[in-house]
């Protein structure tokens, strides 16, 4: 008859191999994906990029055609995103890139919204017409001092209403 130490030490090392075989799976997987060589290179210039980091999507008509796959500074301190997108995917020179939030909390992701132009953007061009993230915090920021400048209290305490 096997003993309950026994039991529980092969029950605590199969969980402990099991744990370890999906972190190698998601190691493998996710290196796949963001290193993945396939599809061409767009630059993107934003003056805040919050939110974005390597890996973040980037969608067109809200389908995923690509990846972020490096972010680094330009000399006006301006955020510079490496987007590698899809072969099959051609985008107009005058496509534009926008910062979107995927609902109120969510991951921000890259959209891009083709314009009319005829001619297209070649691989490791840079898009030229982007839109910065919004930030949820100055947001709020700006909606509580329109309300308090509409209530006459922009210089002043809110009043309390203990006594």
């Amino acid at each position: 008859m096997v003993s309950r130490i026994d039991r529980d030490t092969v029950t605590g090392g199969a969980v402990m191999l099991v744990g370890a075989l999906l972190l190698i799976l998601a190691f493998a997987v996710g290196g796949k994906s963001a290193e993945s060589g396939d599809g061409y290179v767009l630059k993107a210039r934003f003056n805040r990029a919050d939110g974005i980091n390597v890996g973040s999507n980037v969608r067109l008509s809200g389908t995923n055609v690509g990846r972020v796959v490096d972010q680094s500074l330009d000399e006006r301190y301006r955020a510079v995103l490496t987007l590698r997108l899809r072969n099959d995917i051609s985008l107009t020179s005058d496509t534009a890139a926008v910062i979107y939030t995927d609902g109120l909390l969510g991951a921000k992701f890259i959209e891009l919204k083709p314009g009319g132009d005829e001619q297209m953007l070649k691989p490791g061009a840079e898009i030229q017409y982007t839109q910065d993230a919004v930030v949820i915090e100055d947001l709020l920021d700006m909606i509580i001092q329109q309300g308090r400048a509409k209530r006459g209290y922009l210089d002043k305490p809110l009043p309390s209403t203990t006594n």
